[in-house]
C-alpha cells in the first residue's frame, strides 16, 4: 500500500539567478494538504509553516532581485541565520510535519525555488527531506488539467476561482501561504 503524501508549498527569495554566486535570503514552507492516492485533503496552510531569513553566502548580488523581495542584504549578514543551521531545522520540520507521511514539495515555478532549496540542502546538509525528485510544479499541473500550453498558463491567464484569496507580496512565507491556497483550488479542479 502507498504512503500518504503530504504536500509543502515552498517559495525563496534570492539575491541573484543562481545558487552559488549568488545566495537565497529567505524562504517559507507551509503544508497544504495530504493525497492518499484517492482523496486530496486540504489543511489550513497557516497552521504549520517554517520560515528562515538566511546570511548571504557570496558577494554578488543582483541589486534588482533585492528590490523584488525588499530583503536588506547588509541586516541580514549580521542577523540572518547560518545557512547550515536554516536547513537543518528545515529538514527536522519537514520530518516533523510530514510524520509516517511521504513528503513532496510544491512552488510556482518550481524550477526557481527547488534548485535553491535542494543546491542549499545538498552543500549545507548533504540531505533534502523530499529526495532529489518529490516535487510538483503547480504551473505544470495547471497546463495538463487545463490542457494548456505551458507559457499559456500563468496566474494571470488561469480562471479567477483557482487564485489565492492572499496576496503576493514577495515575502517567501506569504507567497508559500498562497501559492498552498492555489495548490489546493488546482488539486481539487476538474479541469
Amino acid at each position: 500500500m502507498a504512503r500518504v503524501e503530504l504536500y509543502v508549498s515552498v517559495d525563496v527569495e534570492a539575491d541573484g539567478p543562481i545558487p552559488g554566486p549568488y545566495s537565497m535570503l529567505s524562504f517559507g514552507m507551509a503544508v497544504c494538504g495530504t493525497f492518499d492516492g484517492a482523496e486530496f485533503t486540504g489543511h489550513d496552510p497557516s497552521e504549520r509553516t517554517f520560515y528562515a531569513e538566511l546570511k548571504p553566502i557570496s558577494d554578488g548580488f543582483d541589486p534588482r532581485a533585492l528590490d523584488v523581495s525588499g530583503l536588506d542584504r547588509e541586516r541580514l549578514a549580521r542577523e540572518g541565520r547560518d545557512p547550515a543551521e536554516a536547513m537543518r531545522d528545515a529538514s527536522a520540520w519537514v520530518k516533523s510535519v510530514a510524520g509516517r507521511a511521504l513528503p513532496v514539495l510544491v512552488a510556482y515555478p518550481l524550477a526557481y525555488d527547488w534548485m535553491w532549496l535542494y543546491w542549499y540542502w545538498m552543500r549545507f546538509t548533504s540531505h533534502s527531506p523530499f529526495g532529489h525528485s518529490r516535487h510538483l510544479d503547480i504551473k505544470s499541473l495547471y497546463a495538463a488539467k487545463a490542457g494548456a500550453m505551458v507559457a499559456q498558463s500563468t496566474k494571470r491567464q488561469m480562471p479567477a476561482a483557482l487564485l489565492a484569496a492572499r496576496p503576493h507580496t514577495h515575502n517567501a512565507l506569504d507567497d508559500a501561504l498562497e501559492q498552498a491556497e492555489l495548490f489546493q483550488n488546482l488539486f481539487r479542479w476538474d479541469g
